[in-house]
């Protein structure tokens, strides 16, 4: 598969521990987290992949430099570990404290086989789609199903997924839905949509996964009482920053701060090219990926968001279950 874009599917996994004693204890002791490029803190570069970001200008903003993160600088998954935890995240293959599967940016995870007896955060969805549903002319999934099929395909599929995890002994689950795929920079390039303005039609394939899997936690809470499920609306979040770039800060919602082509979204970032110099006013730093100052807001969203960003309760709530 090629480069996963910045809402691609993966399986980021928080694993959160009951607190107890004092209230100084940790409530989240481990962070591990399972996917592709948006959670990819440089697992990638250990793996044979063409998806690579350990090259400058990724990372230009982080104070390793090139690490392997798919962005300027931290990503969400990096700031919402440091708003449960003191400690930074870190899921890289020599310091893992415990076995799990780890982010790649060109796969999907499996579960792992071992038994935990923690608690998890979870990603998925839309990989599915910006490397396979929206390729008509390399894959037949999308003349196969509908929308509205193809979603409910990966929903019970997904539902299986969370199930085994269940019974693995996971109780805490951070669903998050699909961001707006049709306002990237690379679909914002195929040229599907008016000029200056998202593709619509890209958007609106996604609506009956992103209903559908907030159906999905409601209905796994309703069964499984002992457990927290909450789903994460990411369209709404992005979608927000994109309809109101002033209030946030940004100045530039359609093109990549790094890239070549049309929307500089045609050929993703490449080694030693020149980024722009105003990235916090950037809402993609490359053709798929937010900045660091998005995935500032978007982990800030996610961890003391409101219902209408995190239903039923947000991270932080669910931390101090």
């Amino acid at each position: 598969m090629s480069i996963s874009n910045c809402f691609v599917p993966i399986l980021i996994s928080l694993l959160l521990q009951r607190s107890v004693g004092v209230l100084s204890d940790p409530q989240v002791p481990a962070l591990f987290v399972f996917g592709d490029s948006l959670a990819d803190d440089g697992n990638n570069n250990y793996m044979s992949s063409i998806a690579k970001a350990n090259y400058y200008p990724y990372g230009i903003d982080f104070f390793q430099g090139p690490t392997g993160r798919f962005g300027n600088g931290k990503t969400a998954v990096d700031i919402l570990w440091r708003k449960v935890q003191s400690k930074s995240a870190s899921t890289k293959l020599r310091e893992q404290p415990e076995p799990a599967e780890i982010p790649d940016a060109g796969r999907r995870p499996e579960p792992t086989s071992r038994k935990i007896h923690r608690r998890l955060r979870h990603r998925h969805g839309s990989n599915d789609y910006i490397n396979n549903y929206l390729l008509p002319f390399l894959y037949p999934t999308r003349s196969n199903y509908t929308p509205e099929q193809y979603a409910n395909l990966l929903l019970n599929r997904y539902a299986r997924q969370l199930l085994a995890l269940y019974d693995l002994g996971l109780r805490k689950f951070f669903l998050v839905g699909i961001g707006p795929l049709g306002c990237t920079p690379n679909q914002r390039a195929t040229g599907l949509g008016p000029p200056g303005r998202c593709v619509d039609q890209v958007n609106q394939m996604l609506g009956p996964f992103n209903v559908g899997l907030r159906t999905l936690a409601q209905q796994l809470n309703t069964n499984h009482p002992g457990a927290i499920f909450v789903y994460g609306n990411t369209y709404g979040a992005l979608g927000d920053i994109l309809n109101n770039p002033s209030t946030y800060g940004f100045t530039v919602i359609d093109r990549a701060c790094c890239g070549l082509g049309r929307n500089q979204g045609q050929i993703t970032c490449l080694p030693f090219a020149v980024p722009c110099s105003n990235r916090d006013q950037h809402v993609f730093w490359d053709a798929f990926h937010p900045t660091q100052a998005v995935n500032m807001i978007l982990a800030q969203r996610a961890f003391t968001g409101p219902p209408t960003d995190c239903f039923p309760i947000n991270v932080q709530q669910m931390a101090q279950l």
